[in-house]
């Protein structure tokens, strides 16, 4: 076996690791309600310590950009609209 294969097979103290899970005795007992809702939040308030806000430069950036494109789509939309108007009342007379 090769050294790579050997580290991979092994956990991060050297000692081999086990696909198995052993669950302790006394955790066999279903969680409540509040213990689920306290875990929830403990989960939604740590995702949002990671969160990194924008400078005020980089978020006109993004603002410009979005604005922009959004102009171009609606510039977009609005010709294939009349194009598409226009041939309706090419094909059936108005």
């Amino acid at each position: 076996m090769s050294e790579s294969a050997r580290a991979a097979a092994s956990g991060a103290d050297g000692a081999p690791t086990s696909s198995k899970k052993s669950r302790p005795a006394g955790k066999n007992e279903r969680k409540g309600l509040f213990a689920h809702v306290a875990l929830f939040v403990r989960q939604v308030v740590a995702e949002l310590k990671k969160v990194v806000r924008p400078t005020r430069s980089e978020l006109m950036t993004y603002t410009s950009v979005v604005l922009v494109f959004v102009l171009a789509v609606m510039a977009f939309v609005t010709l294939v609209d009349l194009g598409i108007g226009k041939i309706v009342f090419w094909v059936f007379g108005g």
